[in-house]
């Protein structure tokens, strides 16, 4: 597994029809931040900018110290998770996580050994030849994740991953990718709306509204009582519901 690369996002713009946004943010080698916002913030616009699926009007996006914004998603070192999981359902697990390694599922024994251990590493050992449908709700997730890391890259975005889940799920999630983090040290943003699964995951946390980042530091101390009132009047919002 490739190590984490930082990650930086210098004055990035980025317009959908009305709605502009703005970007600048800084992200160290294998520091893991959670992202939270009101729904239609720019979260998941600024993971898909980094991941390439969406192109700024303005700025650049840097790994490391590569330039990358004018890069297509697959010559891009990041992978995505999204909370649909995207797994194939006429595709075995064995095969959808080999998918990381290769697209024509042409593999080596490299490839095939690979799978082997990031399946073993989620929990998914003995559950190769299973189809998606077979599978929970964690289960499917752990699938999506195993198949992010045969894909060896240093960057890991993660959009709302566990917000199907219950509550035991995803503690029980949120355990597997902090272990993840520190076996692997890939650099790690994970969207999330829970600020349970905010303070469980990341030690910072950046907030974003209406298209801008509007708080970023300490995950404790932004969703404490002394935190920023955008970040308060959020939590009491989503606590509500």
């Amino acid at each position: 597994m490739s190590p984490g690369l930082s990650l930086r996002l210098d004055g990035v713009g980025f317009a959908y029809g009305e709605t502009r946004m703005a970007f600048d943010l800084s992200v160290a080698a294998s520091e893991m931040v959670a992202i939270m916002g009101p729904s239609g913030s720019g979260k998941t616009t600024m993971l898909n900018l980094i991941a390439g699926f969406e192109t700024p009007t303005k700025g650049r996006i840097l790994v490391g110290d590569r330039d990358v914004t004018a890069d297509p998603p697959s010559d891009r070192p990041v992978s995505m998770i999204f909370q649909e999981n995207n797994l194939f359902a006429h595709m075995d697990v064995f095969s959808n996580v080999a998918l990381g390694r290769s697209p024509a599922l042409r593999l080596s024994a490299e490839d095939r050994a690979a799978t082997l251990d990031a399946l073993t590493r989620v929990g998914l050992s003995g559950k190769e030849a299973r189809l998606p449908r077979e599978l929970s709700g964690g289960e499917r997730q752990r699938a999506a994740l195993a198949r992010a890391l045969v894909r060896r890259r240093p960057v890991l975005l993660m959009d709302e991953p566990f917000a199907s889940l219950g509550p035991g799920l995803r503690a029980g999630m949120a355990e597997l990718v902090g272990n993840l983090h520190r076996e692997t040290g890939m650099t790690i943003l994970v969207v999330t709306h829970s600020p349970e699964d905010a303070l469980a995951l990341a030690p910072r946390m950046v907030f974003i509204e209406a298209g801008r980042i509007v708080a970023d530091g300490p995950t404790e101390d932004l969703l404490g009582q002394g935190g920023p009132e955008a970040v308060r009047a959020y939590v009491g919002e989503s606590r509500s519901r």
